[in-house]
């Protein structure tokens, strides 16, 4: 089979012939319909040797959806023919956060070597697609593979960060969002659905401020050493009750721990290395930040039942197995509105 694999230190994603995967007891074979691209995968793919620690060669994609081709023996409540999506934190099982469905703080996974799809394990960038255990699975339904598999990530991601600061996000109340790309812009939805409040994005060009206002944002800025001066002009000098930071570079997060009012939230999902600095005097008064982690089952659950209400769109591109160099090429050039998709199969 075909599969897109990250197969050198510093080099670029190929296209490589495989085997299909053999399915063990407990396993589920799944023929992938979709697989999202992720900066985290440029991550990793950027990290020097001395800190790489994924394996090579590490077929991508740690956002998946298929159809059931071959059950192990002893999987059961499976069919050949299910359309699932693939959660992909995977765990242990059995410790405390796992049993609650929060496999994504597994306290064991580091010890015995899990790893999830694509980032350690093989991932869903890849014609077939070998799932270690079916809790890992989530019924799809009628959902567009192409149009939702991004939620399994850009969609849960932001989700779960999102969450926990709703008590926050009542009426009158202002959320800011930095970074309007791929999990950005389904953040600035799920603020609109599940929250009265007010929603400002903060992103670098016009093009991702003209997407922030199509889904939903009431203010977009440029992401620039204005920024924090404008979010306190729109909020009376109070600044905003949550700030996310998608992105997670310097600037960002300079902007984010500036821009939070007193006993705010301030959220940092992106990964880009920035550090925030928080002291009596340097944030505000009773701020709280956070460094959140992808999502729990029970919360992809929830996010693919928001799409299948209408209340989630992710704007996507969608290319073939053998375009998906192309895909990072775009990723890496910033050239991407929204969320680029790999159609293995397709």
């Amino acid at each position: 089979m075909k599969a897109l694999q990250y197969t050198k230190i510093g080099s670029k994603p190929e296209v490589v012939d495989i085997p299909i995967p053999t399915v063990g007891p407990g396993q589920v074979l799944l023929k992938v319909t979709a697989a999202g691209v992720c900066h985290s995968d440029e991550f990793i793919m950027g990290l020097p040797e001395d800190q790489y620690t994924y394996g090579l060669p590490l077929t991508l994609g740690h956002e998946g959806t298929g159809i059931v081709h071959e059950l192990g023996e002893g999987v059961e409540h499976l069919s050949v023919g299910d359309a699932v999506a693939v959660y992909g934190p995977w765990g242990c099982g059995r410790c405390h956060n796992c049993s609650e469905g929060k496999e994504n703080y597994c306290t064991n996974a580091a010890a015995e070597g899990i790893t999830p799809p694509g980032l350690g394990s093989p991932g869903s960038m890849a014609e077939y697609m070998l799932i270690d255990d079916p809790r890992h699975l989530v019924p799809l339904g009628d959902l567009d593979p192409a149009k939702n598999v991004s939620l399994t990530d850009a969609g849960l991601t932001p989700y779960h960060a999102i969450k926990q600061s709703l008590p926050k996000l009542g009426a009158g109340s202002t959320a800011v969002v930095i970074g309007t790309g791929g999990l950005g812009h389904v953040g600035i939805q799920i603020i609109r659905a599940l929250s009265g409040a007010t929603v400002i994005a903060l992103d670098v060009n016009d093009e991702k401020l003209a997407l922030a206002k199509e889904v939903g944002a009431h203010h977009a800025i440029l992401s620039d050493k204005n920024a924090v001066d404008t979010i306190k002009e729109l909020t009376d000098g109070l600044g905003a009750d949550a700030v996310f930071d998608f992105v997670g570079v310097q600037p960002t997060v300079d902007i984010a721990t500036a821009s939070v009012a007193t006993g705010g939230d301030v959220t940092i999902v992106g990964i880009g290395g920035g550090m925030a600095s928080v002291g009596f005097g340097t944030i505000a008064y009773d701020a709280a930040l956070r460094v959140p982690y992808w999502g729990s089952r029970g919360e992809l659950i929830e996010v693919l039942e928001m799409a299948k209400r209408g209340q989630l769109s992710v704007e996507i591109e969608t290319y073939s197995i053998d375009e998906g160099p192309k895909a990072y090429e775009r990723l890496h050039e910033g050239s991407i509105r929204g969320r680029a998709v790999i159609l293995p199969n397709g």
